[in-house]
């Protein structure tokens, strides 16, 4: 995202209706808008917010060239004295967000976003683009680290990918939701991770013989030594020259070898047989890697049949997203400050789902003091106290459904990123983003995480923001 000009990269109606508040005169009226998703992918129980730090680059780098202003004047839609506004260009307003790597659920605002309307406006398509990609990979990248059971997720996707920022900023959000490396050598330089890869079928193909191709290997890289050896037959010709060219060339120089890697076949049957063979070759600490169009529910139907796995390749299925390829995070107004007086704005409609929460908000995530557990998180308006002890959380569909929360710590979840135009937050590392994301995992209950039918994690709204809510509801 660095150093790159982004501004039109953006829907042509936030231009459009830019250009009729301007002509309304309306420039500097102030408005909140939320960032928020309605549904986790893949019916899971939790979502990872990923992609801030790409959107603190765009919003700092974004600016209109006198080429952008050429060009949407020769478009003949705008008024002169809003493309000289916009030859001006700078964010000035006010970004509160939630951290990368925090563990998010439906409905509420990742981002809050008060500025003067067409700069809120003009943001809405990229920080949505940024957003809705990074946090879906890095959910998809949790579920599958998950069901690896521990073992090590490289992300291997980059030549799957839809584009060149898809394969990086993709990679990156796999780290983030918990990938030990990548093979996009690109992400690993950028964000000081570790690159990922040895071989492909190519390098075995293109000498006269899969031992001569595994042994020119293992000369190179005595002290890194892991063979592919599917190329031809996994079980009759690749684990056998394997184990001759670990003998002959790995062991004799002082080293031992890395592993062998599966891409191809009944990955269940060839890793258990392949274990047995290194072990009986004296080779037990050899590792065996596997590839090939895993997910989630395959690695966890490899390891229930009793495969003897220890790491795993994943490529399109992460990178794509594949079974559930949208996020669907959305960017709605909330509030239109009139006169100093904040004016809270909501969107009806007949799909339940789709009515947002009103008003300029906050949100909380209660953790009990017992556990450390999250025991549920609630939207408020801003300027809410929360009570030490006490707290009464009700179900907003239901709102005979009620708890009363004890003994717990209380957190804010978004954190302040730019105040009146200044950036105030330093974005961490991308290793720091992942340990984050490692120990907010730990904060939910197994239920919550579990792969199938997971528990609903609670996501109230406050008491005072749920009357708001339905007397707008009510008036409309």
């Amino acid at each position: 995202m660095e150093n790159r000009n982004l501004s039109l990269v953006t829907d042509f109606y936030e231009l459009t209706m830019s250009n009729a508040y301007f002509k309304k005169n309306m420039q500097n009226t102030i408005a909140y808008f939320d960032v928020f998703f309605r549904q986790v992918p893949d019916n899971g129980g939790y979502a990872i917010c990923a992609g801030l730090e790409q959107i603190i680059d765009y919003i700092k780098n974004l600016r209109f060239t006198d080429e952008d202003i050429s060009y949407l004047k020769s478009l003949n839609k705008f008024s002169a004295e809003f493309l000289d506004y916009l030859k001006n260009f700078k964010f000035s307003g006010s970004i509160w967000a939630v951290p990368e790597g925090t563990v998010v659920f439906p409905n509420e605002p990742l981002i809050t976003i008060k500025a003067p309307i067409i700069e809120a406006q003009l943001l809405e398509t990229t920080i949505l683009m940024i957003l809705n990609h990074q946090s879906l990979i890095a959910t998809k990248a949790s579920r599958i680290v998950a069901a690896a059971a521990g073992r090590p997720v490289m992300e291997f996707g980059a030549r799957r990918a839809h584009n060149v920022d898809s394969a990086v900023f993709g990679a990156r959000a796999a780290i983030i939701g918990g990938c030990v490396g990548t093979s996009c050598t690109y992400t690993a330089q950028k964000f000081n991770s570790i690159a990922s890869g040895t071989m492909a079928h190519s390098f075995v193909q293109s000498f006269d013989s899969e031992y001569e191709a595994f042994k020119t290997y293992a000369e190179t890289y005595p002290d890194d030594c892991l063979l592919l050896i599917d190329t031809y037959n996994s079980i009759e010709s690749g684990i056998v020259n394997a184990i001759k060219v670990f003998n002959e060339v790995v062991v004799p120089k002082g080293f031992r070898p890395k592993g062998v890697r599966l891409d191809s076949g009944d990955l269940a049957y060839l890793s258990k047989k392949i274990r047995k063979i290194l072990d009986d070759a004296g080779f037990p600490d050899c590792k065996i890697c596997v590839s090939n169009s895993l997910d989630e529910r395959l690695i966890s139907s490899l390891l229930n049949q009793g495969a003897c796995i220890d790491s795993f390749g994943v490529g399109e299925n992460l990178i794509t997203a594949k079974s559930n390829p949208v996020f669907g995070a959305v960017y709605k107004l909330s509030a239109i400050e009139k006169h100093g007086k904040i004016i809270p704005k909501i969107k009806i409609s007949e799909n339940t789902t789709k009515i947002t929460n009103p008003g300029f908000k906050k949100i909380y995530r209660f953790y009990s003091k017992d556990t450390n557990k999250a025991l549920a998180d609630v939207i408020t308006l801003a300027g809410e106290n929360i009570p030490k002890n006490n707290y009464s959380i009700f179900d907003a569909q239901n709102p005979w459904k009620k708890k009363v929360l004890h003994s717990y710590t209380v957190r804010t979840l978004q954190e302040d990123i730019f105040i009146d135009g200044k950036l105030v937050y330093n974005s961490p590392s991308l290793s720091d983003i992942a340990t984050t994301c490692k120990k907010e995992l730990n904060t939910l209950w197994d239920e919550v995480r579990r792969m199938e039918n997971p528990h609903r994690y609670y996501v109230d709204l406050s008491a005072d923001l749920w009357e708001l809510k339905n007397k707008m509801l009510r008036k409309n």
